[in-house]
């Protein structure tokens, strides 16, 4: 597998598809660009799934985050993208995201995105 970021979310099959689990990452390090300034912002993303058929693979998770790094976003519409592009890879039974942003002019972001097989 490469080193190279990228937006390629790889998945295997559930070990344990007949039983309900939750699996939970939660990764320090995110980092994209705010459209309006052009700073970086720097936040926590927290996944929490429960797995259907597919669980995420994490190499290409981690490499799939850090493609966001030179890209300009809102704190909504990065959390909200990761949330679907996850919900496209892996049709899970449940899923939320969470981006937990530093602070950035005096104001703490935090954006919870969420989705369930209906």
């Amino acid at each position: 597998m490469s080193t190279t970021p990228s937006k390629n979310l790889e998945t295997f099959p559930n070990p344990r598809p007949g039983r309900r689990y939750e699996i939970a990452f939660e990764c320090p390090e995110f980092t994209c660009v705010c459209p309006m300034t052009g700073q970086p912002d720097f936040a926590t993303i927290r996944i929490r799934y429960t797995p259907n058929a597919r669980c995420v693979e994490l190499k290409s998770l981690k490499l799939y985050l850090w493609s966001y790094r030179q890209e300009g976003h809102f704190h909504e519409a990065v959390t909200n993208q990761i949330l679907d592009d996850l919900v496209a890879s892996l049709d899970p039974i449940a899923i939320k995201v969470t981006g937990d942003f530093w602070v950035r002019g005096g104001i703490h972001t935090v954006v919870e995105a969420g989705h369930e097989r209906g």
